[in-house]
């Protein structure tokens, strides 16, 4: 098993503009839905016409990495079973606002596809938790845009709404719980560790649920796939109020952003006061066992750090 360097990075949204004699111009930005039926056909022919090193997995050696590898199926190939007879898919609605786009569409579903080469002996992350993965991503033309093989990174997948930490790409914030993480960790005097037993895998997604008319994967409006191997998983308590994030993601969602139970216009969780009394969640922990979700002083069965009036 290779060792990994533990580094602290994040993974960040990177978006860029075309234009003529240094003068940045943006075309206007085409629909999702258009845009969405055009990427779902062209990740079905990859699909279709794609398979991975599966026979590895199945017979791993001892000093076999775990990465998917990708090929065409043809020549000597031409048997190899095709990923669209492989990979699971889940539908996630995106609308326009999801973009900052002007045009009006409101939940246009698009389908991402993950595939689980080896499952990991961990556990799974939420769309809200911090990963430690070794990846890249690639545009579906096999393009690489992004690279971290060798050393891994810590991905916080939520973010926290900022453009230093805007979180990563909704279709491997959504695919990568499919995952989980490796199990018995060794760590060495020289910083290195090693783990075994990782969640290995793609997830392939259309780019309404990735950059969309940004040009990160080389152009606009290209479908990309993340192959990962997800090491570790932390649970990530955003604004350390004792409340893990994925608790405060009130009507279960998966997006955060839209929970705010005092209305002052910071998702609760990132706010320090949940409930607007003037008294910090972390300091509504009545019994002191860290956790304020199991406090309820007035018995009306809503926590005091979600009751302004629980006197």
């Amino acid at each position: 098993m290779k060792r990994f360097l533990l580094l602290s990075i994040v993974l960040t949204v990177l978006c860029s503009c075309n234009g003529d004699d240094g003068i940045l111009e943006a075309d206007p930005p085409r629909l999702l839905a258009e845009v969405a039926a055009e990427n779902e056909a062209e990740i079905q022919e990859f699909l279709q016409t794609h398979f991975y090193n599966y026979e590895e997995f199945q017979t791993a050696a001892s000093d076999f990495d775990f990465k998917v590898v990708i090929d065409t199926i043809a020549g000597d190939n031409a048997s190899k079973i095709p990923l669209s007879q492989q990979v699971e898919s889940e539908v996630v609605l995106i609308s326009s606002t999801d973009f900052g786009l002007e045009e009006d569409e409101v939940d246009i579903p698009h389908t991402y596809y993950w595939l689980v080469a080896n499952g990991g002996g961990g556990s799974a992350p939420t769309v809200a938790d911090s990963t430690f993965v070794v990846f890249e991503g690639v545009a579906i033309d096999g393009n690489v845009f992004q690279s971290q093989i060798g050393s891994g990174i810590w991905l916080d997948l939520q973010g926290n709404g900022t453009a230093a930490n805007p979180g990563v790409v909704a279709g491997l914030q959504e695919g990568i719980v499919n995952f989980k993480s490796g199990t018995d960790v060794t760590d060495f005097p020289d910083g290195t560790f090693e783990i075994d037993n990782f969640g290995s895998g793609l997830v392939i997604m259309p780019s309404g649920l990735a950059y969309f008319n940004g040009t990160q994967p080389g152009s606009s409006y290209e479908p990309i796939i993340f192959n990962i191997n997800l090491l570790a998983v932390e649970t990530a308590d955003h604004d350390r109020d004792g409340v893990p994030s994925i608790l405060e993601d009130r009507d279960n969602d998966t997006d955060l952003f839209n929970d705010d139970t005092d209305e002052d216009g910071i998702p609760d969780y990132i706010d320090f006061d949940d409930d607007g009394d003037g008294t910090f969640t972390e300091d509504e922990d009545v019994d002191g066992d860290g956790d304020p979700t199991n406090d309820d002083t007035d018995g009306d069965g809503i926590p005091d750090y979600l009751d302004p009036d629980n006197s």
